[in-house]
């Protein structure tokens, strides 16, 4: 008890450096299986890939994730406060620097992931398609839970026979060009999918 009282009455430690640092990794993880499953399509690691989808399957998992992360921080504020023996009020107090670091960072990565580093990666492979009146174009919105799942919808429906090009348009707009010889939209908004995510022509 002596020591929290003596340690309380330290100038600020705060690692600004370090908070950021563990803001930043907790702030990934969330984003670590789409990014994956992104990595292991483009180089063509199907096994990887066929294991990661399983993963984004899960309805809410990028929730659960983000949920963890946020306990990870948690956890890394209350053994940094314990080891630098100011786990007391005015240690949280004289430590608040570090703290708010260490959430905002890990909330602003997040933020930084889903509206724009994830988007921009969905639509790494788009092809710059030139006018042809043989191709239509669909706008399709999907009922994915957060961004991390365009990949997921956007690999699915490239599979499908006369798909041209999926483009993603946040957060939950998929602009999809197809050739009517070889495919409809009744077709594509059948795709398997699409039974676990709901999807509606717009």
């Amino acid at each position: 008890m002596k020591k929290n009282q003596n340690c309380c009455l330290e100038k600020d430690t705060t690692n600004t450096k370090k908070g950021i640092i563990s803001g930043i990794l907790y702030g990934l993880i969330p984003h670590s299986f789409c990014l994956a499953f992104a990595l292991f399509s483009v180089v063509g690691a199907i096994t990887a890939s066929v294991f990661l989808k399983k993963i984004l399957l899960i309805p809410n998992i990028f929730s659960y994730l983000i949920l963890i992360s946020l306990i990870l921080a948690s956890i890394s504020v209350f053994f940094y406060l314990r080891k630098t023996k100011c786990l007391c009020k005015k240690g949280i107090k004289s430590n608040w620097k570090y703290i708010s670091i260490i959430y905002s960072t890990t909330i602003i990565i997040n933020l930084v992931f889903f509206y724009g580093v994830i988007p921009a990666l969905a639509n790494i492979n788009t092809e710059k398609i030139s006018y042809n009146q043989q191709f239509q174009e669909i706008s399709l919105k999907v009922g994915i839970p957060c961004t991390g799942h365009s990949f997921l919808i956007i690999d699915e429906v490239k599979k499908l026979k006369g798909i041209i090009d999926v483009n993603f348009i946040t957060p939950d707009i998929f602009q999809i060009k197809y050739d009517p010889e070889n495919t409809n939209p009744k077709e594509i908004e059948s795709l398997e999918i699409f039974k676990m995510f709901k999807a509606t022509i717009e």
